[in-house]
């Protein structure tokens, strides 16, 4: 049969596919650019180390270091930037420090010279913290207070709201200083503490001084009160009328015992970094406390 025969007309077998929408295709591409977008991100964060975490990324902020302080090079085993436990000192982290310890005896002046110490804005010193036997009672315990002073975590009247340049204490060598003198040298060598040797050139002017503190302590001429140093010429008068008797038998020997005992100290922390003062020089001369602080290792 012909063509002209057919039923079904010739058009009836021609399909016309329907026009792509442009927005299909745009939504394509973009999700397309959003793969490669997150992949390339990916292999760049692995490269760099930051591993992405729920969403965020770990960002790890490095402390801004101190610049170089201006000290010399045998100055900076001295030098510390300590940081308390008990409070932030973030405004003064870049403040160096430096530790000291006041050696001495008793009525050797060292609660005065303390005195001229504290009075610089800069500078804490203590007081006799070991006066506390459970302080001294051995060298662990030593070390644990003196850990706790250094690192500014020894709060007293001696704190100052200032940053700190100096930190110390007194301590007398009849506490715990000569008794475990070796672990204590050890101690300030590996922690840079500097010694200052304060004692009185007049021994016998000392041990008359030791004899009227013991006499008031038990009759408490002042008001019934006892004080180890006085605050005013009346206070002195009153003290200084005092006559103690000496035993004239044992009175060299004392003495004796007294420049012994000196002389040990030295020799024990003679290693250390130390400077050596008297209570007389520094009193009379104006000129020496004013050059004590250049003297003084702070």
């Amino acid at each position: 049969m012909g063509d002209e025969h057919s039923l079904i007309p010739k058009d009836s077998f021609v399909f016309k596919l329907p026009k792509k929408s442009p927005l299909v295709l745009r939504t394509v591409v973009l999700l397309f650019v959003m793969v490669c977008t997150v992949y390339i991100c990916s292999i760049c964060l692995k490269q760099i180390g930051v591993v992405p975490s729920a969403g965020f990324l770990n960002v790890e902020v490095f402390e801004r270091p101190c610049p170089e302080p201006n000290i010399q090079p045998w100055d900076i085993p001295y030098v510390h930037y300590p940081k308390p436990k008990t409070y932030s000192r973030e405004e003064c982290s870049c403040n160096p420090v430096r530790y000291f310890a006041i050696l001495s005896m008793q009525r050797s002046g060292s609660g005065w010279f303390e005195t001229l110490l504290n009075n610089h804005t800069n500078i804490s010193s203590n007081g006799e913290i070991f006066s506390v036997k459970d302080r001294r009672a051995n060298a662990s315990t030593i070390f644990e207070t003196l850990d706790k002073v250094y690192n500014l975590d020894w709060l007293s009247s001696a704190s100052k709201n200032e940053c700190t340049s100096a930190v110390g204490l007194k301590w007398m060598l009849n506490q715990g200083l000569m008794k475990n003198h070796e672990e204590i040298v050890e101690y300030f060598k590996t922690r840079g503490v500097s010694a200052i040797f304060l004692f009185r050139r007049n021994l016998l002017r000392r041990m008359i001084s030791v004899l009227a503190n013991s006499y008031d302590r038990d009759a408490k001429p002042l008001n019934g009160t006892h004080k180890s140093h006085v605050h005013s010429p009346k206070e002195a008068e009153i003290l200084a009328r005092y006559k103690p008797l000496i035993n004239t038998s044992l009175l060299i020997p004392d003495l004796k015992q007294v420049q012994e005992m000196t002389s040990k100290a030295l020799a024990y922390f003679n290693t250390t970094r130390h400077i050596f003062l008297y209570y007389e020089d520094v009193v009379k001369n104006r000129t020496v406390r004013t050059l004590v602080f250049h003297k003084v290792p702070f």
